[in-house]
């Protein structure tokens, strides 16, 4: 799993437990020894106490005590306290019982474990070593592992663990790795191209604090390494399961590895990373998904976040079912906004869309088609690399439809579910309109709000907010023209009332979801009113269409005036922002009468008026709680780089998930900048686990150095201290 890297740190004395080697023997950084029993507590342990090798349990390795489970060897890092390998040998062939095997250099100079009773090797490191007469292992202070001749000056380094994917350098010549897929050797992300200070790709590595980084390519080699310059810390480099080349730090007195580096950054840039028959989404906690009408082919293999296996159908297409093709039922259901899965076969001969799927259902190993712009392109067998992209805009990366052929039976009994679901929104909208016609011929005498323009009579509800028409709405918006911006469950647009007030008026794009956002939003924001809390004006509730009116905060959200202008706002206007975040949080925590946790605290949902008081907004994801909090949360809610840990951990959610997502958003006040490098192009220790950051820093005395540098240092010192302890 892990690259062999070289690690340097200042030398420890260790005991070192030895290997019975037969005939050579095993060494530690120059030190040879040889005659010991090994057993399965012993381990070789290197010079400079780093790094263990031996035997070890793969539960005990979890940090689990110690039970009876699949024995491996490998390296581990000792120093750490949360027992990590960093390279495992026998990965496909585990060992039950570490007693009846013995680790030992065969007459080829090949180390090996070997069957005690049946002498059959399990695992050997296959090297070709031509001289094998003083053959001896060396465990070195870089987590090396070296067959070594003393007498020679040649080695032959180990690295075989196995996977789906491989890291190389460019095969072409070019100085720059690569990450392909093993059965492939298509790249699907490369390091770019070694300037003499970086790999152009990585431009980060230039001002990066952690290591000493350098290239050799002459006419003999070509490698790359890493030194790191704190020697009190541990690195550690894996090419995942998954695909992503990664980098963790051990910083001292963690409690768990802190991730620096990912490449490439987006799960769903992996090549085949979720299989086949399935769909890949960015910035969800799950990227992988199954196509509708297929089940995950091994929930083992994807508990362990190995989806490479992909998806299967629950019900076999018709042609492959009667072994004909002179007649198919299959139908085909439609994926809008992906990117399409390679690969395809393009038809000239179909002109139009119907012609296309007739072309795909006469072919039994056709599984899907797509026609845009006039070309027909068919996929037959396995579908990969398809993935969501955002919908509701006119970019190029919004995506094109693809249709997947499913069984009839398979598409009826969807929609028999979905007319169903149907049935049932239209019967609680029923519902929830005849409620808010009860309440309207109640309060009907303070209905005084007209639009211009409007076809229908608009209602206003006992707390201020009005039902408004559709045809109004389009009329106020010039029918949706200007758009402010989007968001994950729909879109906004600049409006204006009759009596010249500006709003922004909310459109939901999906239906199933913007259900669920719709009566969130109303439920929550409706019935209260707060400075710091943004203004529900109206909405409107009919067939698929659910919008809502806001008032329109002139200065947009917090994230775009500390992330994507040039302008800086001054310290006192950042701290008067934070005040009043933390205002309308308390206010919503303590002040009604149901406890509402707002659950997706981030910078995009706050938004700023024209005097830059900040107002919590897009309470679609919000949860009213009773005050006992003996209610349960079981769908995870909220933005990745904000999500408290109670979210992954299984413990009751309470407001404090609000707390830790706005202790994230005032260090980012403070700072100006992200959490993480995901959004924004940084480099140097940006990519250090943001409250790791601050506390090093806040420790070392370095208070200013953490603050936005665009403020040049005009910071009121009393006020920027006292916020970073909250924030920490």
């Amino acid at each position: 799993m892990a690259s062999k890297v070289a690690h340097h740190g200042s030398p420890h004395s260790s005991a070192t437990s030895v290997l019975p080697m037969h005939p050579s023997k095993l060494c530690c950084e120059g030190h040879h020894l040889a005659g010991q029993t090994f057993a399965e507590t012993d381990k070789l342990v290197s010079k400079n106490g780093r790094y263990a090798l031996g035997f070890f349990d793969s539960t005990y390795a979890k940090g689990y005590q110690k039970t009876a489970g699949r024995w491996y060897l490998g390296i581990w890092f000792n120093q750490v306290p949360k027992k990590t390998p960093a390279w495992v040998a026998n990965r496909d062939k585990p060992m039950d019982d570490p007693s009846s095997v013995e680790l030992t250099i065969l007459h080829d100079g090949n180390l090996a474990v070997l069957n005690q009773s049946t002498r059959t090797i399990i695992w050997s490191t296959q090297a070709k070593i031509t001289s094998n007469n003083h053959t001896i292992v060396v465990l070195l202070s870089s987590e090396n592992l070296i067959l070594t001749d003393p007498s020679s000056s040649s080695e032959n380094s180990i690295d075989l663990a196995t996977g789906a994917y491989c890291k190389e350098l460019d095969p072409a010549g070019v100085d720059q790795s690569l990450l392909t897929p093993l059965d492939s050797f298509i790249p699907y992300w490369s390091s770019g191209a070694w300037n003499g200070e970086y790999f152009v790709s990585i431009p980060k590595m230039a001002s990066h604090t952690v290591f000493n980084t350098t290239f050799t390519h002459n006419d003999k080699e070509s490698y790359f390494t890493y030194n790191l310059m704190d020697e009190k810390t541990v690195s550690r480099y894996i090419l995942d399961v998954r695909g992503q080349s990664k980098t963790f730090l051990w910083f001292e007195g963690s409690e768990d590895w802190t991730m620096i580096f990912a490449n490439p950054k987006t799960p769903c840039d992996v090549y085949a990373i979720c299989g086949p028959f399935t769909i890949c989404i960015d910035n969800e906690l799950s990227n992988c998904d199954c196509i509708r009408g297929f089940t995950i082919t091994s929930p083992e293999d994807w508990a362990l976040e190995d989806r490479t296996g992909g998806c299967s159908r629950n019900t076999p297409i018709d042609c492959i079912n009667n072994k004909t093709i002179t007649h198919s039922s299959d139908k085909f259901y439609s994926m809008p906004c992906v990117r399409l899965p390679p690969n395809s076969q393009n038809l000239g001969s179909a002109k139009t869309s119907s012609d296309c799927a007739q072309v795909c259902l006469n072919n039994c190993s056709c599984t899907a088609y797509s026609f845009n712009d006039g070309a027909c392109s068919v996929w037959h067998n396995g579908l990969l690399n398809i993935r969501k992209n955002q919908c509701g805009d006119n970019s190029n990366t919004a995506g094109q439809t693809l249709y997947i052929r499913l069984a009839a039976q398979e598409l009826y009994s969807q929609e028999v579910d979905k007319r169903g679901m149907v049935i049932g929104v239209i019967f609680a909208c029923s519902a929830f309109l005849g409620l808010l016609l009860l309440i309207l011929l109640v309060m009907i005498w303070r209905n005084k709000t007209r639009f211009s323009g409007g076809t229908a009579k608009d209602s206003q509800l006992c707390n201020g907010i009005i039902v408004l028409g559709y045809t109004a709405l389009q009329h106020v918006t010039n029918n949706f023209t200007e758009r402010l911006g989007g968001g994950s469950f729909g879109s906004a647009f600049k409006g204006s009332l009759s009596d010249s007030t500006t709003v922004a008026v909310k459109r939901l794009d999906h239906a199933c979801q913007g259900e669920k956002q719709f009566r969130a939003e109303v439920s929550s924001i409706g019935i209260i009113r707060h400075n710091n809390l943004v203004k529900l004006i109206g909405f409107y509730c009919e067939g698929d269409r659910r919008l809502l009116v806001y008032e329109l905060m002139p200065n947009r959200s917090l994230d775009h005036q500390l992330f994507q202008t040039n302008t800086t706002m001054t310290w006192n206007t950042r701290y008067q922002i934070a005040v009043g975040i933390a205002r309308g949080l308390a206010y919503l925590h303590e002040n009604c009468k149901d406890c509402i946790i707002h659950c997706d605290i981030k910078p995009e949902n706050i938004l700023l008026d024209a005097s830059f008081v900040p107002k919590i907004a897009d309470f679609g994801m919000a949860k009213l709680l009773g005050r006992d909090f003996s209610r349960v949360l079981t769908t995870m809610r909220g933005t990745i780089g904000y999500l408290a840990p109670e979210w992954i951990s299984g413990v009751p959610i309470t407001p404090k998930v609000d707390v830790y997502s706005y202790g994230m958003v005032l260090l980012e006040i403070i700072l100006g900048r992200r959490n993480s490098c995901t959004s924004c192009s940084c480099g140097g220790d940006h990519d250090v686990y943001f409250p790791m950051l601050v506390a090093h820093k806040l420790l070392d005395g370095d208070m200013s150095g953490l603050v936005d540098y665009r403020l040049h240092g005009d910071i009121n010192l009393k006020e920027a201290k006292k916020a970073f302890k909250v924030a920490c």
